[in-house]
């Protein structure tokens, strides 16, 4: 994911502003952002918003998301001159969308609002395995691992990333935003039987943070390294001091954080789910 990269230009407001609530999953598709060959999710929402409204619509979304990640609820803003009910919008463009990418709720926005910038925060999941077998209903939904994790251990090496910092060792080479410097606000570790959650939120992210973090952590929690290492990880600002970039099977871009006077929907029934 790189929730800080560059949008391009705004799209010029004619009529209504629409908000959207996006689902999907990851698996089949180059990520979040329109790529020529046309197999993104935001190609097919795109088409599914066109083929609804007989004429094309562009969309922003709240955060790009990498191939193979999933989206509880992706926010994407549109303007557009057809009037349309909420309702007519969530139902009318999922008729057209494939069964693995579902809107989830439609509602008119100020002029003002803008699914990336109107954010002040965002919040991913990885949902993570621990199995001596390979998971398979779940496969490429959840991450893996066969070694026994310890909790104690990977949330005193989150603790050193808890706040405003320089995340250049958690950056992949091709991320695009304007500074590595971040502000991790959270970061919740926990386990349901055989799964962990570990839940992240910051006010953006860089292009495989969430990844080079989990495995930093991951390699904590198996015991093959101290907790203070990931102080030392961040201090280096260095991709070379942290562990390989983990697995996209199990991560969940959760969605954006809007402040209450958007009158947004806060959650979608996915959040239970996973």
């Amino acid at each position: 994911m790189s929730e800080t990269a560059r949008d391009p230009a705004p799209v010029a407001r004619t009529g209504s502003r629409i908000a959207l609530g996006v689902s999907y999953d990851g698996r089949g598709y180059q990520g979040w952002q329109s790529q020529p060959s046309g197999q993104t999710v935001q190609d097919r929402l795109e088409r599914a918003l066109a083929d609804f409204a007989c004429k094309p619509i562009s969309t922003l979304c709240a955060g790009r998301t990498d191939a193979g990640v999933h989206g509880l609820m992706q926010v994407v803003h549109f303007d557009t001159d057809i009037e349309r009910a909420p309702a007519s919008w969530v139902r009318g463009t999922n008729r057209f969308l494939p069964p693995d990418i579902a809107v989830q709720w439609a509602q008119p926005v100020p002029a003002g609002f803008h699914a990336r910038a109107s954010a002040i925060a965002r919040r991913y999941r990885y949902v993570l395995l621990e199995s001596p077998v390979r998971p398979s209903l779940e496969a490429g939904r959840v991450g893996w691992v066969f070694r026994p994790l310890d909790g104690v251990a990977m949330r005193a090496a989150a603790a050193h990333l808890i706040g405003e910092h320089d995340f250049s060792s958690f950056r992949a080479a091709e991320c695009q935003a304007a500074s590595p410097v971040k502000n991790l606000t959270r970061i919740d570790i926990e386990r349901r039987g055989a799964y962990w959650r570990f839940e992240f939120e910051a006010n953006a992210f860089l292009h495989h943070m969430i990844r080079n973090l989990m495995g930093c952590l991951v390699r904590v929690g198996q015991g093959l390294a101290h907790p203070d290492w990931m102080r030392e990880v961040l201090a280096a600002r260095s991709r070379d001091a942290a562990a390989p970039t983990f697995a996209p099977d199990g991560l969940y871009f959760v969605g954006p954080v809007y402040a209450p006077h958007w009158g947004l929907p806060e959650r979608v029934a996915a959040y239970d789910w996973a």
